[in-house]
């Protein structure tokens, strides 16, 4: 009888350890790549994002990291402000999903070619302004014939509100209140003209109260009776400022009684054309003075008294006088006179 052989037990289990071992390797490898699909198809699992496009990998930075909070730090931003309507540009492969996006600066407004330039401020002076002949002259203006009509009054001595004093021409005449214009008149040499064509030159020296009308003038007997008979009353007549050569050759200067170095009144006598201001030099430079109805010029305050004195003419014509000593009631000459136009 032949024996029969029985493997051995062991070795077979070892055979089967050998085979089983690979295969369940295989099996786990199978699991680990199916969870890592699945971890892939669901957006985690760390390492995804390098794995993504560049342009999304800037979406998704855009959406949850502030710039600079990378590695890289963020570009600096740019001089001029970006534009509202500017898109960010996409970053370059590669690059920090970190950095900001770069704006697009607006673009610099350059003036058009009709755009207007500034001219520069006029340059300025100093010159003083010279005052015009008609503003010097108020109501009586050189060159101008005034109509009007003629009476006449006792003159006597020639004074009257001009305060001249005694006259040793009564070729003088009043002139009506409105045309006096607070003494500016006073002085002031008149061509009248009768309708019969006579004429005669004057002087005023007076006022002609209301009701004298505006033309009026109310002559000496002596200057009426020259162009008609007294007993007319009312001659009709035109009248015309004169620059005359019978003038006397220089102006006085009077100061008024009671004048000192706190208070003066000036005076200007022998004028060949009317005066039209008077000013004293003071400390701060020339000081006009204002006028009386009696045709003197004030200094209340005594600013001025017994210093250089100006004075100036309808024409505008200005003469200097000083070494004039505040001296009340005396007629001081002086070497100037007015031009004759």
């Amino acid at each position: 009888m032949r024996a029969t052989k029985h493997a051995d037990p062991r070795v077979r289990l070892r055979q089967g350890l050998v085979v089983g071992i690979p295969v369940a390797l295989g099996a786990v490898g199978v699991l680990v790549c199916l969870v890592l699909a699945l971890l892939l198809g669901n957006g985690g699992g760390p390492g995804t994002d390098a794995a993504r496009p560049a342009a999304a990998a800037v979406a998704a930075t855009e959406a949850s990291t502030p710039p600079g909070s990378g590695d890289t730090p963020a570009p600096a931003a740019p001089s001029a402000p970006p534009s509202s309507a500017a898109a960010p540009s996409p970053s370059a492969a590669g690059s920090s999903p970190s950095a900001a996006p770069t704006p697009t600066p607006a673009p610099t407004a350059r003036p058009s070619a009709t755009t207007a330039v500034p001219s520069p401020p006029a340059a300025t002076g100093s010159a003083r302004a010279v005052p015009s002949t008609a503003s010097l002259a108020g109501r009586i203006k050189p060159g101008t014939s005034y109509p009007g009509v003629a009476t006449s009054y006792d003159a006597a001595d020639g004074n009257g509100a001009c305060s001249f004093g005694p006259s040793g021409d009564l070729m003088v005449a009043a002139m009506n209140h409105t045309d006096y214009e607070t003494s500016a008149a006073c002085g002031a040499y008149v061509l009248v003209r009768a309708a019969g064509g006579a004429s005669i030159t004057v002087r005023i020296v007076n006022e002609c109260p209301l009701p004298c009308a505006p033309g009026q003038l109310d002559l000496s007997h002596e200057a009426f009776g020259r162009l008609a008979e007294l007993s007319v009353g009312r001659l009709p007549i035109t009248w015309t400022l004169l620059s005359p050569g019978t003038a006397p050759d220089t102006m006085s200067v009077r100061y008024k009684t009671g004048s000192t170095q706190w208070w003066c009144g000036i005076q200007v006598i022998g004028h060949r054309n009317p005066v039209a201001a008077l000013e004293v030099r003071t400390g701060g430079g020339w000081r006009r003075l204002s006028r009386t109805d009696y045709n003197y010029f004030l200094s209340p305050d005594g600013g001025g008294c017994g210093a250089t004195l100006r004075v100036t003419d309808v024409y505008g014509e200005q003469l200097t006088v000083d070494g004039i000593a505040v001296k009340p009631d005396v007629v001081q000459p002086t070497p100037v006179q007015f031009t004759r136009h």
